[in-house]
């Protein structure tokens, strides 16, 4: 992984000097909360419904384990002993004391974390597919460019206060786990006709009161010119985007009034401007970068393990797991493991300290010190050998970490709701946690194969319902939480807005509303290999709609 720099280590000293004097300001009182505000925010510092919350960057996901001991080590001085896993690959900690905010950014630095960035209307955390480098459908692998974008974005002067704020995902596979449409911009990488790597640049996606699929607005852009191209796209939306109104002040709202090919027109005119500047990469800038992203020294061997295929014929529950949450390695011999963060006993994404300890140390023991964030809320070892399975397996049995349900009907997202959020309007934690006691049959939810369920607190769509096979808003109808069901939403490469069924159930309704659509797939499905989302597509609204309303 990256390496700071001294230039970055000193960089974020002097944040953090500079910040701790903001603090101490704000505790004499000699600055009021909206003079504070500006200043937490730009430090990750928000004001939630009951304290102050910490989102911490997690730059593309990527983690070693020994940030991951600081994580915890955070969670257990300065918070209740957890954190929460986001939607944006960062880690979030809901309990700080302002006083103590300082010191806690202090101790990130050290080991080459901050929080800056990750809120206000600035560019924020680049996401990225969390099996970057290691998956076998990858064309190249995205974190060099993930890098080179968190370099150019950070403490950028002219994008310091857009009109919203702004997300940017690469993605460098076939299939897409950075959910790039649905981002300000997303990146993916191909390959054109000669073979040669290129960028498809998608502008104009994301989710909340207005969600929007992104535009492709440039099929072919060489790597050199990711930066300036970036850069342009910036400038346009700076310029022309909506300070008056916030909810008209994202990228995708002036996409969709200026329109697609008005749009591309601006940002190529604007490119024209600045492509041979400075900001255009060069082979080695790349290379540089990419230096830091080798390939560990894996050992050669057999993509077969006697011991392995025997624990698969002798445990069930074995096999259960790993048919869920392993998949193939890039490497034979290898496998990529998931850690769920969705188990029935504690909310979806927390993961208490003494996970975190437990799992900086399976990480050095059985994955090369590497651990990966997920914007499905889970984690990931991504270097486990075939013959360590069975032993990891034990171990995540015992940490509650081996639930087997990725991609599956159990593994929601969820955002923290109104037990915690001050912008909610219904809670989205006993939900969840409500559906995965009602379906905890695991050949039940085997059954349905590969299907989401996110479920969002409010219209802002932290939870990302809109994207789900099965979305589930949380909305206030004159005091009371309702539940809105949509339907058919996809994040993946065939990304699509779900659509609302019908009108919405109360929180002792909406899970029996869930059980009907399930009913109404596993009856009129073509087969188990028809997955929910396609037999929705062929089948429409209607048969899910008449059991759900009559």
């Amino acid at each position: 992984m990256y390496q700071y720099s001294q230039a970055d280590h000193q960089l974020l000293q002097e944040r953090v000097a500079q910040f701790r004097g903001q603090v101490q300001r704000r505790l004499r009182g000699e600055l009021s909360e909206d003079e504070f505000k500006q200043q937490r925010l730009r430090n990750g510092l928000y004001l939630q419904l009951h304290a102050y919350m910490l989102r911490v960057a997690v730059p593309y996901g990527l983690l070693s384990s020994n940030q991951m001991r600081t994580l915890a080590h955070i969670a257990r001085k300065y918070d209740r002993g957890y954190g929460h896993f986001s939607t944006r690959q960062n880690i979030q900690y809901n309990w700080p004391k302002l006083e103590d905010v300082p010191q806690i950014l202090d101790d990130l630095a050290a080991v080459e974390m901050h929080a800056i960035q990750t809120s206000g209307n600035c560019i924020r955390n680049t996401t990225s597919d969390p099996l970057a480098g290691v998956a076998r459908d990858e064309v190249a692998d995205p974190r060099p460019y993930c890098e080179l974008i968190r370099q150019w974005s950070t403490f950028h002067p002219e994008f310091n206060f857009l009109p919203r704020k702004f997300k940017i995902a690469v993605s460098g596979a076939i299939h897409d786990r950075a959910a790039v449409a649905v981002h300000d911009i997303g990146l993916r990488l191909v390959k054109d006709a000669s073979d040669e790597l290129e960028f498809e640049v998608y502008v104009g996606g994301g989710l909340g009161r207005t969600p929007m699929i992104g535009k492709l607005i440039r099929a072919s852009l060489h790597p050199h010119d990711m930066l300036t191209y970036l850069e342009a796209i910036l400038r346009v939306y700076n310029r022309l985007g909506r300070r008056d109104n916030l909810y008209k002040a994202r990228i995708k709202i002036l996409v969709h009034e200026t329109g697609e090919e008005k749009f591309r027109d601006l940002v190529e005119a604007e490119w024209q401007e600045i492509k041979a500047s400075s900001l255009r990469l060069a082979n080695e800038d790349i290379a540089r970068i990419q230096s830091h992203f080798k390939d560990p020294d894996y050992e050669l061997l057999s993509d077969f393990d006697h011991d392995f295929d025997s624990h698969l014929l002798t445990n069930p529950d074995f096999a259960n797991w790993a048919s869920k949450n392993v998949e193939l390695h890039k490497k034979d011999g290898y496998r990529i493991v998931y850690l769920s963060l969705k188990s029935r006993n504690q909310p979806t994404g927390d993961v208490t300290a003494d996970q975190m300890d437990a799992i900086a140390d399976l990480a050095d023991r059985y994955s090369l010190g590497a651990i990966r964030s997920t914007h499905r809320q889970n984690l990931v070892l991504s270097d486990v050998k075939l013959a360590d399975l069975h032993h990891l397996w034990l171990e995540l049995v015992k940490l509650d970490l081996a639930t087997p349900n990725y991609n599956h009907l159990t593994d929601i997202i969820s955002c923290p709701g109104m037990d915690y959020c001050a912008l909610a309007t219904a809670r989205s934690i006993p939900i969840a946690q409500a559906l995965t006691e009602r379906f905890d049959s695991y050949d039940y939810i085997n059954d349905l194969g590969d299907l989401s369920l996110n479920i969002s607190g409010c219209i802002n769509a932290c939870g990302h319902h809109h994207v789900a096979n099965i979305g589930i808003l949380g909305v206030n109808k004159r005091g009371v939480e309702v539940y809105q069901l949509t339907l058919g939403g996809s994040a993946r490469e065939d990304a699509s807005i779900g659509k609302i069924i019908g009108p919405a159930f109360t929180s002792d309704e909406i899970v029996k509303a869930v059980a009907d659509i399930l009913k109404v797939y596993l009856d009129k499905r073509e087969g188990p290999e028809e997955a929910f989302l396609a037999a929705y597509r062929r089948l429409g609204q209607a048969p899910f709609k008449e059991k759900l309303y009559g």
